[in-house]
């Protein structure tokens, strides 16, 4: 498959293209908004048409007799593993928002007729692996999340490959947080010669007094791309974090759009970026205020280290407001790491390489220290070390 061929398409070429029948309102809107290109404001700063072009063979996704595990195991879009007593199964997700600002999030629910349903029942903590083994594949899946009303929840996300070679993940997330419930999300994402691309578009509807928390660690090099929507009700909240440290020649970062729909909802978003090598960050982040939304508090921020002449951050922090009764701030400042810090430092007989680390590791420790279970604060942590000290071996 070469997705470029939906390229400037109507809906019967789409169709008869993906060989899809009876859901012409999802390909009306993903034909308004057409195939992302460089000209596409959601992706002006990711080579999206680089990825598109490619051609891509698909792959059958047959649900599987899941066999008990400690952790849900997603194989190449199919779940093999949960554990016992978890409520995940396949079916047509019924929720899709008809608004959101992505082609891709539409193509990716084309793609995926059947998406993956996961049930958080109770109070409850789980850990999702993504897994991908299959190399110049097209890997595209959905999952729908569902939290119980006054139950909260913590979902832990981590992702590994073996050994495949230009593929393409399309995946995302529709979570439905319930009424005066609680969701926490991390998600450690390391990529450094992964063999694979990601574009990942979610949306959260957070319900009334509902509470979200959304924290992603993008380690490393490679592309990928997380498109994030966030709708907040009455008095509901929204905590989003990003931090991203990246080499190479790396194109990553967040897309994101938080819509303050009902009254005395808040939301606070936080970017952490350092940048080495020829890596471009991306953080374009739109919080938006309805005119239903009144006594908002939102508040946007932005920070990113440059660790090369060469590194490039692409950050655009905005506000959309419809009405005077709220409180909003949104800001963003880049810089390189102090000098007279280093130099402190190595006169203490710490190398230069190590003075680095001890200075990016402690502005990006206020979000790693958000995660509150001391075990994948420790991952994230050694996942760090890891990529750092690869990009760095000629140094050391």
């Amino acid at each position: 498959m070469n997705l470029s061929t939906l390229k400037n398409k109507n809906l019967q070429e789409v169709n008869g293209l993906l060989d899809i029948k009876d859901r012409d309102i999802l390909v009306e809107r993903f034909v308004s908004l057409g195939l992302p290109s460089k000209k596409s404001e959601e992706y002006r700063y990711f080579d999206v048409e680089k990825l598109l072009e490619k051609e891509y063979k698909t792959l059958t996704y047959v649900p599987k007799t899941l066999r008990v595990s400690d952790k849900i195991e997603i194989v190449d879009g199919v779940v093999v593993a949960a554990p016992q007593g978890l409520r995940v199964y396949n079916e047509a997700c019924g929720q899709i928002d008809m608004d959101h600002f992505d082609p891709l999030y539409y193509l990716g629910h084309l793609l995926s007729p059947q998406a993956i349903k996961i049930e958080l029942d109770g109070d409850t903590e789980v850990e999702i692996e993504h897994k991908f083994t299959q190399s110049n594949a097209l890997i595209n899946y959905r999952i729908v999340l569902y939290t119980q009303a006054n139950r909260h929840a913590t979902v832990y996300e981590n992702f590994v490959e073996e050994g495949i070679e230009n593929s393409l993940v399309l995946y995302g997330y529709d979570m439905h947080i319930s009424q005066d419930s609680s969701l926490r999300v991390v998600k450690m994402q390391r990529m450094q010669n992964s063999g694979y691309s990601m574009v990942a578009s979610h949306k959260i509807n957070v319900a009334r007094n509902a509470h979200a928390v959304f924290k992603s660690f993008d380690l490393g090099g490679d592309n990928a791309l997380q498109l994030l929507k966030v709708e907040l009700d009455e008095r509901a909240h929204v905590d989003a974090g990003h931090l991203l440290y990246l080499n190479s020649e790396a194109k990553r970062g967040t897309v994101s759009q938080i819509v303050h729909r009902g009254e005395h909802s808040t939301s606070k978003q936080e970017a952490k970026n350092i940048l080495d090598g020829e890596s471009r960050g991306i953080f374009d982040a739109l919080i938006r205020v309805e005119k239903s939304g009144k006594y908002t508090k939102a508040e946007q921020n932005s920070k990113a280290i440059l660790l090369h002449d060469k590194a490039y951050m692409a950050a655009k922090p905005q506000l959309e407001i419809y009405i005077d009764e709220l409180e909003a701030s949104h800001g963003a400042t880049t810089g390189q790491l102090s000098e007279k810090q280093l130099f402190y430092l190595q006169s203490r007989g710490i190398s230069r390489v190590e003075a680095r680390k001890i200075l990016v590791i402690a502005f990006a420790n206020t979000l790693i220290e958000t995660v509150k279970d001391s075990r994948h604060q420790e991952r994230i942590k050694k996942a760090f070390e890891e990529v750092f000290y690869l990009a760095h071996k000629k140094d050391n």
